[in-house]
């Protein structure tokens, strides 16, 4: 491909740490344009992998299998796509013939020169296409970072940059897709949430502690022609010191680690805190870089101590709290200390069986013990800085376990609904809420089950198609008010009516149902109508 169509095709722009906070080895903008001409001439994408290997092989990688995906790729001609995926996939080494065949734009001197490969035709780097749908549609990226536990054969070194895994798709589902000014990537590792970020974003400021991660994340922007981040080299806010985002995105490092001799750290989990310290600390320093009305949206776990009498969640509510937050918190997962010490040494690349693993697991065991710790949380922080002194404050914590509903472009744009659905509604006292016209969701369905031969049924049960897909138990009374909620009566109007036909008292059938209504508002089930006075 000529240099000019090259430069047409992807813009080249050199990403570096911002001066005076640490500098990072900058990406050759050049050898960068040509190694993504190369990918995209090889048809290096999701699909194209998928295709060549099959989906046995797909599921068996996600397993930490790549023995079906290497015998696929051996089994077919050594088409570029192929070569590759063995090289910066599976770990493989490929000689220079091969090499130059999936590089030829870039060639092998250009891929050892941008740091892609050793002398040996071994990979350097993993570096895999991935792809993600949000409000914009349907988009393909490539990201690179260290080489994993699959590739190197054992445990990962301190430094390792983690790639896309399961926490990189989670948060990346719980940023909402409304666009916004600015944006802070808080600990961005590879890059891969500055992407999501900057496609719905003037600006983002993207930092982390570690120089290597910076230098993979650089390498991913450049790739992808993202030249809207700017990357900064600090400890958590340090790098932003007075400065305030519209949204703040965090994986944080969030990994409870003993602080023992011979406990591995690893720069990509562990913060250096004790505990959930960094959790908190994150939390807390959120209320400090937000704008008025900004929101940050965090995965983070959060100890549960029995000598302290502390609850996880009302752990974090307080530190919302205190820091003058809105914040709505959902566990997803809690896991006993046992089970919280195998995940992550095995996510070190540390295998069970092994004397080292027995060795970790009794510091993590003991470390929990002597603080107390009877159970480790996992979930979402999404958090608010009010607009104003005035404004009605959300604390919602919740236990969600169950899996999520259908919604395309993630739990994100959902929960920030909710935060403006209680805004609309969270000021008005029953009297007013009792004047809105209110409308069912079009994801919300209803189940009933009925004993043989019986005329009114045993169990009534509304459905949320997307979202949390809450379940709600309801009686015959929330049933009526949400199935005649189409926007023509107020909710005044549809208790009134319903406390007539069930013949119960008006007064004590709208103490019941006004404060369900004002949840199933929160929650996505209700909303209201089209010229409602709380409609937003």
């Amino acid at each position: 491909m000529q240099r000019d169509r090259v430069d047409h095709l992807f813009p080249t722009t050199a990403h570096s740490v911002r001066p005076g906070v640490g500098l990072t080895r900058g990406v050759d903008a050049e050898l960068t344009a040509l190694l993504r001409a190369d990918l995209l001439a090889a048809g290096y994408t999701v699909d194209r992998l998928r295709q060549l290997w099959g989906d046995e092989a797909d599921a068996a990688l996600a397993r930490g299998d790549r023995v079906p995906a290497g015998r696929a790729l051996r089994a077919i001609d050594e088409s570029p796509a192929a070569t590759l995926a063995r090289l910066f996939v599976l770990g493989e080494t490929v000689d220079d013939t091969a090499l130059a065949r999936a590089l030829p734009a870039l060639g092998t001197a250009g891929a050892r020169a941008l740091g892609l490969v050793d002398a040996g035709g071994r990979a350097l780097l993993d570096l895999r296409p991935y792809t993600a749908i949000d409000a914009g549609g349907a988009v393909q990226w490539l990201v690179a970072s260290d080489l994993g536990e699959l590739a190197l054969g054992g445990a990962l070194p301190p430094d390792h940059v983690l790639g896309v895994g399961g926490a990189s798709l989670t948060l990346a589902a719980l940023i909402p897709t409304e666009p916004v000014d600015s944006v802070l990537d808080l600990g961005t590792g590879c890059g891969i949430q500055s992407l999501h970020a900057a496609r719905h974003a003037r600006r983002v400021v993207a930092t982390d502690i570690s120089a290597r991660a910076l230098e993979r994340a650089a390498l991913t922007l450049a790739l992808n022609a993202v030249d809207a981040v700017e990357l900064r080299q600090g400890d958590l806010f340090a790098p932003v010191a007075g400065e305030r985002f519209d949204r703040i995105v965090s994986n944080p490092p969030f990994v409870i680690t003993p602080r023992r001799a011979g406990v591995p750290v690893y720069e990509y989990r562990d913060g250096g805190r004790v505990g959930d310290a960094i959790v908190e600390q994150v939390v807390r320093g959120a209320a400090e870089h937000l704008t008025p009305g900004g929101t940050a949206h965090l995965l983070g776990n959060w100890e549960y101590h029995d000598a302290m009498g502390g609850d996880g969640l009302a752990r974090v509510r307080r530190w919302i709290d205190e820091a003058g937050l809105d914040g709505w918190v959902v566990e997803r997962e809690r896991q006993s200390p046992a089970e919280y010490a195998a995940t992550w040494i095995r996510d070190g690349g540390t295998r069970v069986g092994s004397p080292e693993y027995e060795q970790l697991a009794a510091e993590w065991l003991d470390d929990f013990a002597a603080r107390g710790v009877t159970a480790v949380g996992f979930g979402y922080v999404v958090l608010r800085r009010p607009v104003g002194p005035d404004a009605v404050r959300l604390l919602r914590t919740e236990v969600l376990g169950s899996p999520l509903g259908g919604t395309p472009t993630g739990i994100g744009d959902h929960l920030l609904a909710g935060l403006r659905a209680h805004d609309r509604i969270a000021a008005l006292d029953d009297a007013e809420l009792e004047t809105l016209r209110l409308e069912v969701a079009p994801d919300v369905t209803e189940e009933r089950h009925y004993w043989p031969g019986e005329e009114n049924p045993t169990v009534i049960r509304l459905r949320q198609g997307g979202g949390f897909a809450r379940t709600i138990d309801a009686d015959a009374a929330l049933a009526g008010l949400v199935g005649a909620s189409d926007g023509d009566l107020t909710v005044g109007e549809i208790v009134g009516a319903l406390a007539d036909l069930l013949e119960v008292d008006e007064g004590a059938l709208r103490a019941q149902l006004l404060p369900q209504v004002r949840e199933l508002v929160v929650t996505g089930l209700l909303s209201p109508a089209t010229g409602s006075p709380a409609a937003g």
